[in-house]
């Protein structure tokens, strides 16, 4: 898996080239990304963290007043992560973005479990979190319509609305993180007997996205 993908170690790249205070508050997060692996964003503890970071409890506080800003600070930048990875991922394959776009996705998903868990199931807990999630959601879409409708006039075919491609485009999206969902998360027997080819995987998602989007 490429190693730009995976959150905790893109933050820790990052930490090199900071001062000592925002190097702690950056070990703090990257705590909380490995912590939340194996534990629900309820379940964390500020001693945890600490436990984790290599830092006293008292530390904590210096850079977040409680677990719950913490994860909404931490929840922002992922979003934000991901949107930056799947559009340089489209851009570095112009030949085919949507599966560039959608392989990226797949392995954003599959080293950042703890993260997409909370995206996906627990956002509402997390209110500035949720209205950068959603605002980055919809600037993604706009960006799958805005191709889309180029690809079409590209081809020399009839587009559909605005409107009805980007009720498709969330449509999609739904669809592609209750699949990986189901899948990464709560492992769903009969969906996990037939994901074992992960190429294949991404091969079903891509279609859907371009039969889905196709006038």
């Amino acid at each position: 898996m490429p190693p730009s993908h995976c959150y905790p170690q893109s933050l820790a790249a990052e930490a090199i080239h900071l001062p000592k205070g925002q190097r702690t508050a950056q070990a703090i997060r990257i705590a909380a990304c490995h912590l939340l692996e194996h534990c629900a964003p309820q379940d964390l503890t500020i001693a945890a963290i600490c436990r984790e970071a290599g830092i006293a409890n008292g530390t904590f506080y210096l850079y977040f007043p409680d677990q719950a800003q913490l994860l909404d600070d931490l929840l922002q930048g992922f979003a934000s992560f991901l949107q930056t990875r799947m559009i340089d991922a489209g851009h570095t394959h112009p030949d085919a973005p949507m599966r560039a776009a959608t392989e990226a996705y797949v392995t954003l998903f599959e080293v950042n479990r703890g993260l997409m868990k909370c995206l996906i199931h627990h956002l509402y807990a997390f209110p500035a979190a949720r209205a950068a999630f959603h605002r980055l959601n919809r600037d993604w879409i706009a960006t799958v319509v805005r191709a889309t409708r180029r690809r079409h006039a590209r081809e020399g075919c009839d587009t559909l609305s605005e409107a009805e491609l980007t009720r498709r485009a969330y449509a999609l999206g739904g669809m592609t993180d209750h699949y990986l969902s189901s899948l990464h998360l709560s492992a769903e027997p009969g969906l996990v007997a037939v994901s074992t080819d992960r190429a294949a995987v991404i091969g079903t998602l891509t279609t859907l996205w371009e039969r889905g989007l196709q006038p």
